[in-house]
């Protein structure tokens, strides 16, 4: 489900290559409509503008752009301002509603960035299985970490881990190392199968290229014994 705040224009790509991007990190949400309550704001206005100023139109801009990427330098890029410029406009008094906007537009990227880690952890990673320095298979890794961190946070009271029992878990703690060990021969072993699993299937190619170049050299030989035989009788 959307995010309330999150528009639903299409995600625009900046990639260079944009059919062979699907990261979310290679995407931008299109910029707010011209109506959207984020862009309504009073702005902060200068008593005496200069040429450089960040105007009304540029701070709306700004935000524009702050929303559709969740990055403040590239909101700050597209209007060609600075940071520092930025920030002190921020903090002026009477640019509380340039501030707002500001996080309300920051709170769009987070609830965008929280959509993509929900999906990873549901989805999983494709990760890739090297034999002999080339990729032979991949199969799908699921992050149990990031799994758990979200169900922590989305769900803290059945989730959540009690601090009077775990919150001193630590590298060293026995229950720590515990765990990290679990884990680590849980991957290893998921791998080492995988491994095993192709090793199996090669040897079986190898196997059935054997047996078939077996059948190849005997045919050719009772071919050639055939072709024997026959040259020996016309010769009688």
């Amino acid at each position: 489900m959307k995010h309330p705040t999150e528009t639903t224009t299409a995600l625009i790509c900046h990639s260079a290559r944009p059919n062979q991007r699907t990261s979310r990190t290679a995407f931008a949400d299109g910029p707010p409509d011209a109506d959207d309550p984020l862009l309504g704001f009073a702005p902060y206005v200068h008593r005496a503008p200069r040429r450089n100023s960040i105007t009304p139109d540029r701070q709306r801009a700004f935000i524009a752009a702050l929303a559709a990427t969740g990055i403040v330098t590239q909101a700050a890029r597209s209007i060609g301002a600075s940071l520092e410029a930025l920030y002190k406009l921020r903090n002026l008094p009477g640019a509380h509603g340039f501030a707002a906007a500001w996080e309300a537009a920051i709170d769009r990227g987070v609830a965008r960035l929280e959509d993509s880690v929900l999906e990873r952890a549901i989805q999983g990673e494709e990760r890739p299985v090297c034999r002999n320095g080339e990729v032979v298979a991949t199969y799908t890794r699921y992050d149990t970490h990031l799994a758990l961190f979200l169900l922590r946070q989305r769900r803290s009271q059945r989730f959540a881990v009690s601090s009077s029992h775990y919150g001193n878990l630590r590298p060293g703690h026995p229950v720590y190392e515990k765990l990290k060990k679990q884990w680590m021969d849980e991957t290893f072993e998921d791998e080492e199968t995988i491994l095993q699993s192709i090793n199996a299937k090669l040897d079986k190619m190898r196997a059935n290229e054997r047996a078939v170049s077996a059948m190849l050299a005997e045919e050719s030989q009772t071919a050639q014994a055939a072709d024997g035989d026959a040259g020996g009788d016309s010769a009688a």
